[in-house]
């Protein structure tokens, strides 16, 4: 899969300064929140579709989608608690610049784009399955039968 950062990776989180750095992490938080709703949206639509699958194979397949939908809701939680906490950190930094030790900040911020990207691959994997099981129940004879008018 490609590389969904928004710079290089290398050393530019060690190499940039702090304002930089800040609206980086800014940029994450906002878009964790947009993959929350998201993978909220996600959940929805397979509780909405579950019902019109009939076969044994298709049930499980939705199930262990949903779990992995569960899972990747957890781990997006969990980024946005570590965003927020280098966000504090970060302004914190600027109040109080020998509190806080700067390389373990930096190294943090770089585990934290790592970590993003490889939650960005999972989300996109996720939201890929979601909508081939929608368009498999959407396309089944059944559902035709049951929503049509006639």
């Amino acid at each position: 899969m490609s590389d969904f950062r928004n710079r290089p990776n290398g050393t530019y989180i060690f190499e940039t300064d702090s304002q930089r750095l800040y609206a980086l992490t800014k940029h994450w938080e906002s878009d964790l929140l947009f993959y929350k709703d998201d993978l909220k949206f996600l959940s929805q639509l397979m509780n909405k579709y579950f019902i019109w699958i009939s076969k044994k194979e298709d049930i499980e397949a939705v199930r262990n989608i949903q779990v992995n939908i569960d899972k990747t809701e957890m781990q997006c939680s969990d980024l946005l608690k570590r965003v927020n906490n280098q966000l504090k950190h970060s302004a914190n930094m600027t109040d109080y610049p020998f509190k806080y030790d700067t390389y373990q900040f930096l190294t943090e911020q770089q585990q934290l784009e790592n970590d993003i990207t490889n939650f960005i691959k999972e989300f996109r994997a996720n939201r890929k399955e979601v909508f081939t099981v929608t368009e498999h129940v959407t396309e089944s004879d059944e559902f035709i039968r049951n929503t049509s008018f006639s």
